[in-house]
């Protein structure tokens, strides 16, 4: 693929209810485009909130070529920026988190002030104006425990996120939620193929035995539509709401994000291969502990789940077009203590397994796409909704932000 209008043909040539043509999963300039077009565009979540629980902690981030400093200042007020010195461009921070009250380069000791501020340069002359040289920002939003960034010059607005996050996710109170566990895997995969496998549960029966003990595998509660086509859905989700918790399906106009609560199997309350609780410490105000779980996606990379007693907040970033890392978080009440109110093995152990099955089938997935035999194929209308309705978002989303006079030869 040479140029966006290769890049449009290739989105034409994908037929509808089918899986896309070989190089959006494998090709290097296809897998830029997708930095380029979806990545550094759009709202990346990128952090929980209790990954920087007090303020002089920072956190960094890479997406694509791109790497990000979080910083929580003295205000309380998580800040983003470009990594990278306003002297000479040295990376400021290689760790994945650390504390500091400053943020000081390695290089030559020019030193930050955690809003971004430039405090000190040595030996620079009389003409040189320290505020003319702050670190570059990153535009970032806190909302309901999450932490978002957004890498392009003019942001979208997230007000109606925020708005139905507040209904959705306040009631689980993130902003009292501690990092119990958090995980990191690399799956050989492309990260599109990491998406789909989590927009279905066609593939659950038979690869996820221990989620499966509670997780309901009913395409009606977890695809592309409204969980009330269950009657179990149904009789759920009018419990909650009755009980005053939000739970009604509710998806964003442009489809990028979705909030909805589904219920357990049977007298399940969370993930668990007993079915019981894994922390004694119920959330916020959920108002009893078989609430279920509120599934709540945000395109490109995020899937989560709000229950009674945890939180699991995934993140997904693009490492190559065959390699994507995938980030878990279990997040418990700030005040459950480890080994009284929690076992972090029955906390972890469901979820952990879960990831490691999801990366051996996506990484035979991109194997057996990367042969000369694959061609692109159907999905069920029955259960693979919620991979078409993603598919689509991407395409939809892809062909938006290419050229305009490819977008026009395309038309």
């Amino acid at each position: 693929m040479s140029n966006s209008a290769d890049l449009s043909a290739l989105l034409d040539a994908r037929r509808p209810w089918h899986s896309l043509p070989q190089p959006f999963y494998n090709d290097p300039a296809v897998y830029q485009a997708d930095l380029d077009l979806i990545w550094s565009r759009g709202w990346i979540f990128v952090a929980s909130s209790a990954e920087l629980p007090k303020p002089e902690t920072l956190l960094t981030v890479q997406i694509g070529a791109a790497s990000v400093l979080l910083a929580r200042a003295k205000d309380g007020k998580v800040r983003a920026f470009h990594n990278s010195c306003r002297h000479r461009g040295s990376r400021l921070c290689a760790s994945h988190k650390a504390s500091a009250p400053k943020i000081v380069c390695p290089y030559h000791q020019w030193t930050y002030d955690l809003d971004g501020k430039l405090l000190w340069a040595r030996e620079m002359g009389e003409d040189f104006s320290a505020q003319d040289h702050g670190l570059r920002p990153v535009h970032c939003c806190e909302i309901q425990g999450m932490i978002y960034v957004c890498l392009a010059e003019t942001a979208a607005d997230m007000a109606p996120l925020e708005a139905q996050a507040a209904r959705y996710l306040a009631p689980h109170d993130p902003a009292n939620l501690k990092v119990a566990f958090q995980s990191r895997i690399v799956e050989k995969a492309n990260w599109k193929l990491v998406l789909e496998n989590n927009r279905e549960c066609y593939h659950c029966s038979g690869n996820h035995p221990a989620l499966c003990v509670t997780f309901p595998d009913d395409p009606n509660l977890v695809g592309a539509d409204d969980s009330s086509s269950s009657n179990m859905g149904l009789a759920h989700v009018s419990r909650c709401e009755d009980a005053g918790l939000p739970s009604k399906y509710v998806i964003s106009p442009d489809e990028r994000w979705r909030f909805v609560r589904i219920p357990f199997i049977g007298k399940g309350v969370s993930y668990t291969l007993d079915g019981k609780a894994a922390s004694a410490k119920r959330l916020g105000s959920v108002p009893f502990d078989d609430a279920g779980s509120c599934l709540f996606f945000h395109y490109p990379n995020s899937w989560n789940h709000y229950l009674s007693d945890q939180v699991l907040n995934f993140r997904v970033l693009p490492i190559g077009p065959e390699e994507t890392e995938v980030q878990t978080t279990w997040l418990v009440r700030k005040d459950a203590v480890e080994g009284v109110d929690y076992d972090l093995k029955r906390l972890t152990e469901v979820w952990i397994a879960t990831n490691d099955e999801d990366r051996q089938i996506v990484e035979e997935n991109q194997q057996g796409i990367n042969s000369p035999g694959y061609v692109p194929g159907p999905y069920s209308q029955i259960q693979e909704g919620g991979v078409n309705q993603f598919i689509d978002w991407y395409c939809r989303t892809l062909r938006e932000n290419l050229p305009a006079p490819a977008r026009l030869a395309a038309e």
